[in-house]
């Protein structure tokens, strides 16, 4: 699936097939393209932690309202920010640098075939909080991705707009 197409594929998806199996191969596709996401001055300012515990993942949903769906797919994955590695003038770009990396870990997962959902954990400081715990992490945990086998086949929701759109 080339790029154009991945970007009109995927869909924020809550219902998966339980007990499916991601091959290793598959979560480091999806890791390796996290982690080619730009950064601010190459600062890399994320860590990553694979959630494939059913226990920690029904943990995470009863910290994070919007997570019900975590139980039921095949894995997780925490995009964590490192505030200390962005010094100086990159200071206060983690967010965004981050945000790129969910970004790719969706379009890589639809490329291969998974369902995701991105679940939105900062700037939530219960969220932070709760999350954090579960881990045991010290980074700023941005966003949790579940990802698994797809159940449910939603319309998209996304379409151009051109009354958003101002040419100078």
């Amino acid at each position: 699936m080339e790029v154009t197409e991945a970007i009109r594929a995927r869909r924020s998806i809550r219902k998966y097939k339980s007990d499916a199996e991601i091959p290793q191969q598959d979560i480091d596709l999806m890791l390796e393209a996290a982690m080619m996401a730009p950064s601010a001055g190459n600062s890399r300012p994320w860590e990553f932690v694979v959630v494939k515990s059913k226990e920690k993942r029904q943990a995470i949903m009863e910290v994070h309202p919007y997570a019900k769906m975590l139980p039921e797919a095949s894995l997780a994955i925490a995009v964590c920010g490192r505030p200390d590695l962005q010094p100086g003038i990159l200071e206060g770009f983690w967010p965004q640098d981050c945000g790129a990396s969910v970004q790719n870990i969706l379009l890589q997962a639809t490329a291969l075939g998974y369902g995701t959902v991105w679940c939105g954990v900062y700037p939530v400081q219960e969220r932070i909080d709760g999350v954090s715990k579960i881990l045991d992490i010290t980074s700023v945990p941005l966003a949790v991705v579940a990802i698994g086998i797809s159940d449910e086949q939603p319309t998209a929701r996304g379409f151009y707009d051109a009354e958003l759109v101002k040419y100078i």
